[in-house]
């Protein structure tokens, strides 16, 4: 349905039946008021800022945790991911190597952050923090992405990141995943329980659930990243995909695939390689004007802020705290999100 709003001095307009709220300006057009806040920062051009989900503690070298060690529920987990006010969105990466063993924990997880109230109603609907989530490689499944993709959508999640992407058609090929049928997508119809965690009906969803810049309208973000030699091989040409809401070099998987050993046994570290690996699809992203992220931590994000990345993920703890909290006065921005 198409509203045709009439501009007004100082006017307030309430959509019908949808609970968003335009204010309107005379001279000065209308503001798009967002389900998904981080595109409003992106489409400012402003930095972004955001960490991984809290959960069960870990032992040291992929180890067991402690015997002494608190583990929370994930309702609980979810609570604290939203008290942590300076955090423009939750990231969970791990459903990388695939859906079936940590759906589990997500869902739980998910449901935490929906009845401690990550969707605001007032003054107009918004989510205080968008949850992003990896999906598995693409490329090896493409018929399986599809299903994959439509199933972390179908719980409310606000974004999807594509990994180990090494071409530009396996990008496009997630992009029209993440799009109904309706919009010339491949994504089924079933929306599942995104609706009610959305905080709107069926048709609602799907009218809003549309992939942001290609439809300016859409709440979805994609985040592709690149963490391969093939990946680097073709940035340019992914770069130029349209639907890219951030490209992210693989910081921590490309200091790997620049780490050899040599003939003593000895690990070699090509930190030249690697970093010229990361300028790479930095310089891709500016290039192509794709906004560029950065798993940055506090000893490296004014840098690599200055760089020209702007949208950074930390892991979660003191350490990303203090990322969060270095990144947002290097950026200007207030301490904490109202």
């Amino acid at each position: 349905m198409r509203f045709r709003l009439m501009l007004v001095p100082a006017a307030v307009v309430m959509l019908a039946g949808t609970g968003f709220v335009e204010t309107i300006v005379a001279g000065q057009g209308s503001k798009r008021q967002r389900l998904n806040p981080m595109i409003d920062l992106l489409e400012q051009k402003l930095s972004v800022f955001g960490l991984y989900a809290p959960g069960p503690p870990r032992g040291t070298r992929g180890g067991p945790p402690p015997a002494d060690a608190a583990v929370k529920s994930q309702a609980e987990y979810a609570k604290d991911a939203l008290a942590m006010t300076s955090s423009d969105f939750v990231f969970n990466g791990s459903m990388e190597g695939g859906l079936d063993r940590a759906w589990t924990p997500f869902v739980e997880f998910m449901k935490g952050m929906g009845a401690a109230n990550a969707l605001t109603k007032m003054p107009y609907r918004r989510f205080t923090h968008p949850m992003i989530v990896k999906t598995p490689k693409i490329a090896d499944d493409p018929v399986k992405a599809i299903e994959n993709i439509s199933r972390e959508l179908n719980e409310g999640v606000s974004g999807i990141m594509f990994v180990e992407t090494e071409s530009a058609d396996e990008v496009r090929q997630g992009i029209a995943a993440m799009r109904f049928t309706s919009t010339g997508g491949t994504r089924p119809d079933a929306v599942g329980n995104a609706p009610a965690y959305w905080g709107m009906s069926d048709a609602e969803y799907k009218a809003k659930a549309d992939l942001w810049p290609l439809n300016p309208d859409g709440e979805l973000v994609n985040w592709t990243i690149v963490e391969s030699k093939e990946g680097l091989k073709h940035v340019r040409e992914i770069a130029q995909v349209k639907g890219i809401g951030v490209l992210w070099p693989g910081a921590g998987t490309l200091r790997g695939v620049f780490t050899t050993t040599n003939a003593a046994g000895e690990r070699m570290f090509d930190a030249e390689g690697w970093e010229g690996a990361i300028q790479q699809v930095l310089a891709a992203c500016k290039e192509f004007h794709v906004p560029c992220g950065y798993p940055a931590t506090a000893t490296d994000i004014e840098m690599r802020m200055k760089q020209g990345f702007s949208v950074f993920v930390m892991t979660w703890g003191e350490p990303g705290f203090k990322a969060v909290e270095t990144g947002r006065r290097t950026a200007g921005r207030p301490a904490t999100n109202p």
